[in-house]
């Protein structure tokens, strides 16, 4: 019970007090009763828990009123109140977590607020009850990082739709070693490696499972999981080459956003409506499926390989329909 008091008497320093709020060991002991039923802690235990509090860090000032009487202010939060905000909303809006795992975070983080502070939290952003994604999904990463930490191969069920429109389970015994866990449009992906050829391929997490680590093995992917260049998909480019593009100018934030703040943009002198953007991009069937999505208002200049090869992706294409 003594690390569960004072962690209690930690959340009531947080709650009631801030640089000038402070609250005395009278008002402790009675949050303490009310809070967990502890109705006999004496003044020196919870002197020497907050000696413990200041021991590990925390800010705790002490001030002196009348009749001997002590005040105790918290100074500095473990998170400061926008950070609190910032990480609220964020659970609030999260498509991983159900509501229920939502509230239980978010009350976590309100026992860090003070009482003025949870009344300026009540505007934070409603809870998003839509698009639970698979429940299993949380499971699945916690297994998948404990592989990767171990240095394992892995091995799973991975599912597919039907026609039926029903997931399909397979099983089949895979000579992977997952290098990886990237987040992309909403969803997690991980990124494996053939042992066989060095291939990588990469799998939706939350499709998986009876995920299992295998045995150990001794590979370095340290700078297999450094990116050579923009990739704009999850899957790995073929290659990578510096790719100009010739862009609509109201286009210039999009290629920003994408491209990255040090990528090269010029003008073009001979039409002021667009401009030049030049960036060492991931070469894939998903970067032609970016630069189509943009239609006309996207040429890709250069290289000549690169362009012939999205012009023949246009080409089959448009034979679809002929």
């Amino acid at each position: 019970m003594e690390h569960e008091r004072i962690l209690y008497v930690y959340e009531c320093l947080c709650r009631y007090t801030d640089k000038s709020r402070g609250i005395t060991l009278k008002k402790i002991k009675q949050y303490l009763s009310a809070s967990c039923n502890l109705k006999s802690v004496s003044d020196l235990t919870l002197r020497r828990d907050i000696e413990r509090l200041i021991t590990m860090g925390h800010d705790i000032r002490t001030e002196r009123g009348p009749h001997n009487t002590a005040c105790y202010h918290l100074i500095q939060h473990s998170f400061s109140f926008n950070e609190i905000r910032f990480i609220v909303d964020s659970v609030s809006i999260n498509k991983f977590l159900s509501d229920s795992q939502k509230r239980k975070l978010i009350g976590k983080f309100e026992g860090l607020c003070s009482d003025a502070e949870l009344r300026r939290l009540k505007s934070r952003i409603p809870i998003n009850s839509e698009n639970v994604f698979s429940s299993e999904l949380m499971g699945n990463l916690d297994s998948i990082y404990s592989i990767i930490e171990k240095n394992q191969k892995i091995n799973f069920d991975y599912g597919k739709f039907n026609i039926q429109k029903k997931m399909v389970y397979y099983r089949k015994n895979r000579n992977i070693v997952p290098v990886r866990v990237i987040y992309f449009n909403t969803r997690f992906y991980l990124k494996c490696m053939y042992i066989e050829n060095n291939k990588f391929r990469t799998y939706r997490i939350d499709r998986m499972k009876n995920i299992s680590g295998q045995e150990t093995v001794k590979i370095d992917f340290s700078d297999r999981t450094h990116s050579d260049g923009v990739v704009l998909d999850m899957f790995e480019p073929e290659y990578f080459e510096f790719v100009t593009l010739h862009v609509k100018r109201f286009l210039m934030d999009d290629m920003i956003e994408w491209l990255g703040s040090d990528v090269n943009i010029r003008e073009d002198f001979g039409d002021g409506e667009y401009i030049f953007i030049n960036a060492r991009i991931g070469i894939s069937r998903g970067f032609y499926r970016w630069a189509m999505k943009y239609g006309s208002d996207i040429e890709i200049v250069s290289p000549l390989s690169v362009r012939n090869d999205f012009y023949e992706s246009i080409k089959r294409l448009s034979k679809v329909y002929e």
